[in-house]
């Protein structure tokens, strides 16, 4: 699966999946920009880590939960790269709770972040990929969209949203050879999943057939393929990496 000479987006990019995902994708050939929000060392960590191997990554700064913001971050990968092929809208957040103890906030922070960036980053990147007629966007979502989850209905809501969101873009830009796919992940323990407890992460394990948690990079795996162009007649799917968690 290579990507030589794509260029790639991949938001929420200064750590665990995102980092991930733009290292992988660096490693198989492609230009990437790694976006952050507020972690600017560590987006710059994952510069370093990709230049240092060979590749090449920029960091650029933006809330792609704002829609400015966004198309923002799209000129700025056009005007280093030329263009763009993949768009990998991996931001995200969590503010778990209760219902009924969940705040407004709560909610909208985890829309904001989890569904609306994914509406606003690909609505800034479709226009140049309708042009060139191809392109490749790849949404993370998460077993919890598929399964739900008790304290999570704003992250589980906000996840669910993001893959009917993508299957309905697939439709909309398939004749223009735009795939539009999402993954979702299991559990990979980043800083999201740290706030779990000891015994919220056991039960996690008992319930996945193959029995660990899965690796960021096992995620960035399914996600370079979607972007590859072997997976070019793929389309409107959901690609879990849960281990087995969420059979569908």
């Amino acid at each position: 699966m290579q990507l030589t000479g794509k260029s790639a987006i991949v938001t929420g990019a200064s750590r665990g999946i995102g980092s991930a995902i733009a290292i992988d994708l660096a490693a198989r050939g492609a230009l990437v920009v790694v976006n952050y929000n507020s972690s600017a060392a560590s987006a710059q960590e994952v510069v370093a880590t990709i230049t240092s191997a060979g590749g090449k990554a920029i960091a650029i700064k933006g809330d792609v939960s704002k829609l400015d913001e966004a198309n923002a971050l799209v000129k700025a990968a056009i005007d280093a790269y030329g263009r763009l092929d993949i768009l990998v809208n991996n931001a995200g957040t969590t503010r778990d709770t209760l219902l009924m103890t969940m705040k407004e906030d709560d909610w909208n922070t985890v829309m904001d972040t989890d569904l609306k960036s994914v509406f606003n980053c690909s609505k800034a990147a479709i226009r140049p990929m309708i042009r060139q007629r191809s392109g490749r966007i790849i949404n993370i979502s998460s077993v919890v969209g598929l399964s739900g989850q008790a304290g999570q209905s704003n992250y589980a809501a906000a996840k669910a949203g993001v893959i009917g969101f993508t299957k309905s873009l697939a439709r909309e830009v398939g004749s223009r050879s735009i795939t539009v796919n999402a993954v979702a992940p299991g559990f990979i323990p980043t800083a999201l999943t740290n706030v779990l407890t000891n015994e919220q992460k056991e039960a996690t394990m008992k319930m996945t057939p193959l029995g660990r948690f899965g690796k960021p990079e096992e995620v960035a795996y399914a996600v370079s393929f979607l972007a590859s162009d072997e997976a070019a007649f793929i389309t409107g799917v959901v690609l879990t990496v849960d281990g087995g968690l969420v059979m569908q």
